[in-house]
């Protein structure tokens, strides 16, 4: 999504406010959603991917699935666009939804005031990676919560954030 895409502006229920540019909701730190999606195959493993070295969370681990609800977009069909745009996931798969909850920081001069709607993703799917990322990598959740603890630099702030809202039991 360009700065040019349009996003909705939503207050903090997700009600629809106004349709801005991306760029212009991140210059102003106006709210707007943003689909988050963490993928956990048949086996209980967390899927996560290492962001490319041009992105804004450079060699960190983050959730494999997020990216912005274009103006107008209802959640699922998001949910569904960005899971095929960003790992390549097609057909039928399971997802459930998690919850919402605001995310707000400061990154490479932007103000990033987003709506996180979290969704976890149930998939064997073979991940198809794109330009965005180095690689990816399987943890099953003793692997996460010991490395959340021993070497959290290794996750990026929203992925943090995150699991301290929405997955708490790896803490």
């Amino acid at each position: 999504m360009s700065q040019d895409e349009l996003v909705d502006v939503v207050d903090e229920n997700g009600n629809f406010l106004e349709v801005v540019a991306k760029g212009v909701a991140h210059e102003k730190g106006l709210l707007h959603k943003t689909i988050i999606a963490n993928v956990v195959g048949g086996d209980g493993r967390w899927l996560l991917v290492k962001q490319a070295k041009d992105r804004q969370d450079a060699g960190q681990y983050v959730s494999p699935v997020g990216g912005h609800v274009t103006a107008g977009e209802d959640d699922i069909n998001a949910l569904k666009r960005e899971a095929n745009e960003e790992i390549g996931l097609s057909g039928e798969y399971k997802y459930e939804f998690i919850g919402k909850k605001i995310f707000n920081r400061h990154v490479i001069g932007r103000h990033e005031n987003h709506l996180f709607i979290m969704y976890k993703i149930f998939s064997d799917q073979e991940p198809v990676l794109g330009a965005e990322d180095d690689g990816c990598k399987y943890f099953t959740e003793e692997e996460l919560k010991k490395e959340l603890k021993e070497s959290p630099k290794i996750f990026d702030d929203a992925f943090h954030f995150v699991v301290r809202v929405f997955f708490t039991e790896l803490l």
